[in-house]
């Protein structure tokens, strides 16, 4: 399986959107600094993830979320 997932940072309220194939291993290597771009925001929560059965559908999920009609999609119906 492959999942969708959103984190939202305990500092600032920021959120991160990221797909992965290991959604415990990832949130640990969110929190444990190791992705750079989210290592200044650490420490994370999970507040949201969807598995799907084809990386492909994990990836074009994540682009639309990032995308402004599904940042409002997310923001309104997922968290």
């Amino acid at each position: 399986m492959y999942y969708t997932y959103i984190l939202k940072s305990s500092i600032d309220g920021t959120k991160y959107i990221g797909h992965t194939s290991d959604l415990k291993n990832r949130v640990k290597e969110h929190n444990r600094r190791q992705s750079k771009y989210t290592s200044t925001k650490a420490p994370f929560v999970l507040v949201w993830y969807c598995a799907f059965k084809t990386k492909e559908k994990a990836i074009s999920f994540e682009r639309y979320l990032k995308s402004s009609s599904g940042f409002a999609f997310a923001n309104k119906r997922l968290i």
